[in-house]
C-alpha cells in the first residue's frame, strides 16, 4: 500500500497547464538512465517519453556574457569560458599533479580547486552546485553530492586514473543484456513526458489503483506485538490503523524525524540535522522578438539554459529554456523560461512577494538574455518551495548511517529510510533508489516466505 499526505501522488512533482503553456514548478527532467526508463516504460509511458536535443548548449554566465559550456572533450581547447592557464592548470590537476588528498572530509570547493584548481570551481562547478542543488559548495560534502567523482580519485589515485581504471573494470566485467524495450538515447540528454513529469506518479497510480490511498496523513507508528508495526492515519473517512511487516519512509527527513522521535530518539535527532533552504520556481514568457539578438540561432532561442555564478551580481540562481528543451510548453511566437531563485545562499527570498520575485527575475534576465527594453513578462507561475533540496553537507553520510544504526539498533528492522535525502536530490536518482529499497525490503520479507 502506498499512502500519501497530499490530494494526490508524486511529491514535489508539480506540472502545471493553462493558457496553452505546460510547466514544471518542481523537479523539471530527469537522466534518461535504465532505471528511469524502465519505470516508463513499465507504467506505459514509452511512446509519451521526449527527450532533449543531447547537443543543445548549455551557458554560464561570467563577466556579463553568457559563454558556453564544453560538451565534449573536443570543445575544451576552444571555449572561452576559461583561460588557457586555467585549463591547463585544470588537466594537469585531473592527471594527478595537485596537493593530496588531505585525509579529512572534503568540501566540493576544497576539492575541485585542489584538483582542477580555481577557475573550473568559480566559472562551472559553483554555478552547477548552486543550480542543481541551490547548496553552498564551500559546505557541501563531495563524497556526499557527488560521490562517483569523488570515488575517480579515492580509487585510481587521481581523476583521470580513476577514469581508465573504471573503464577497465567495466571491459573485463560480463555486460547484462540490455531491457531490449528500453529506448537508446543519444549523447548526454533529459529526458521528460508529453504532457510534462506528472505523467509519471498518474500512470504509477493508475496502474497500483486502490493501493494508493490519497489525503492519508501518517499520525504515528508503533512496535505491535504480533511482530511488525501498527501506523495510524488521519483520513478523509476518520481515523485508520493498518498493520505491516516493513514500512519504507519517503517523507522528507525532518518530516521522519517528528514521527520517529517515539520509537528512537537518536534516529530522530539525526534526521532532524539535515537542512532544506528555500528556493522559488519563477516561470516566466516573453515573446520571441524579446530575445537578444545574439543569443538566437536561426531566429530561435537554443539551448538547454544557463546558470549564474554567486560572483556576477545576479540574484537569479539559472533559467531553464522550457520552451526550446521540450516540445509543445508553449504558444508559438512565445518563449518559455523556468528560473530558480533563492537556495543555501539567499534564504531571504522568503520575505519577499510573489511580484517582487518575478521583478528580480526579470531584472537578472534583462542582463543577458532578454532585451532590456522588451515589454513585461507574462507569468505563468511562481511556486514558493519553503523547504526545498536537501543539502548534501560534510558528515551528511555519517549522520545518516546515524540514522540508520539507531533504528537497527532499537530493533526496528524493516523500517526503510527512503527519498531524495537518501538516494540523491535528482529524480533518476530517486527512481534508482526506489529500485534498490524495492530490494532490501524483499530481501528482508524473504526471511518470513513460506520455503
Amino acid at each position: 500500500m502506498v499512502t500519501e499526505a497530499r490530494d494526490r501522488a508524486g511529491g514535489n512533482i508539480t506540472t502545471v497547464e493553462r493558457d496553452g503553456y505546460l510547466w514544471e514548478e518542481g523537479p523539471n527532467s530527469f537522466q534518461p538512465s535504465d532505471p528511469m526508463l524502465t519505470m516508463a516504460v513499465d507504467c506505459g509511458l514509452k511512446d509519451d517519453l521526449v527527450l532533449g536535443d543531447p547537443d543543445a548548449p548549455r551557458f554560464v554566465l561570467w563577466k556579463g556574457k553568457l559563454r558556453p559550456v564544453p560538451g565534449k572533450l573536443t570543445d575544451l581547447p576552444f571555449f572561452d569560458l576559461m583561460s588557457i592557464p586555467g585549463k591547463l592548470r585544470a588537466g594537469f590537476g585531473a592527471i594527478g599533479l595537485r596537493p593530496s588528498p588531505p585525509g579529512y572530509e572534503e568540501s566540493v570547493e576544497q576539492f575541485v580547486r585542489r584538483n582542477l584548481g580555481d577557475e573550473v570551481f568559480e566559472r562551472l562547478i559553483e554555478p552547477f552546485c548552486s543550480g542543481v542543488y541551490a547548496g553552498d559548495p564551500s559546505k557541501l560534502s563531495m563524497k556526499a553530492a557527488f560521490g562517483k567523482v569523488w570515488k575517480l580519485e579515492e580509487t585510481g589515485g587521481s581523476i583521470i586514473g580513476g577514469t581508465f581504471k573504471a573503464i577497465k573494470e567495466r571491459s573485463s566485467t560480463p555486460k547484462v543484456p540490455r531491457d531490449p524495450r528500453l529506448p537508446t538515447p543519444k549523447g548526454q540528454t533529459v529526458g521528460s513526458f508529453r504532457k510534462g513529469l506528472r505523467m509519471l506518479p498518474d500512470a504509477i497510480c493508475e496502474r497500483l489503483g486502490s493501493k494508493v490511498k490519497l489525503s492519508w496523513k501518517l499520525s504515528s507508528i508503533t512496535k505491535s506485538e504480533k511482530g511488525g508495526y501498527r501506523l495510524t492515519y488521519e483520513t478523509p473517512e476518520g481515523v485508520v490503523s493498518l498493520q505491516s511487516r516493513s514500512i519504507v519512509m519517503t517523507v522528507p527527513s525532518y518530516v521522519a524525524s517528528n514521527i520517529l522521535r517515539p520509537l528512537s530518539v537518536a534516529a530522530a535527532d539525526a534526521l532532524s540535522n539535515f537542512y532544506y533552504p528555500p528556493v522559488a520556481a519563477v516561470t516566466v514568457s516573453y515573446p520571441k522578438e524579446s530575445i537578444r539578438d545574439e543569443r538566437l540561432v536561426d531566429g530561435e532561442l537554443k539551448g538547454f539554459g544557463q546558470l549564474h555564478p554567486r560572483s556576477q551580481g545576479v540574484e537569479t540562481l539559472g533559467t531553464i529554456y522550457s520552451s526550446s528543451l521540450f516540445p509543445n510548453r508553449a504558444p508559438n511566437g512565445r518563449v518559455l523560461l523556468l528560473n530558480y531563485i533563492g537556495g543555501a545562499t539567499n534564504s531571504e527570498i522568503l520575505s519577499k512577494t510573489e511580484s517582487q520575485l518575478v521583478e528580480a527575475v526579470d531584472r537578472d534576465l534583462r542582463k543577458m538574455l532578454i532585451k532590456p527594453k522588451a515589454q513585461d513578462p507574462f507569468v505563468t507561475g511562481v511556486r514558493v518551495w519553503r523547504q526545498a533540496i536537501p543539502q548534501f553537507l560534510v558528515g551528511h553520510l555519517d549522520t545518516l548511517g546515524t540514522a540508520k544504526a539507531a533504528l537497527s539498533d532499537n530493533g526496528l528492522e524493516g523500517l526503510f529510510l527512503g527519498g531524495n535525502y537518501v538516494s540523491g536530490v535528482a529524480l533518476g536518482r530517486c527512481v534508482e533508489g526506489a529500485y534498490e529499497i524495492a530490494s532490501d525490503v524483499t530481501g528482508f520479507l524473504s526471511k518470513y516466505a513460506y520455503k
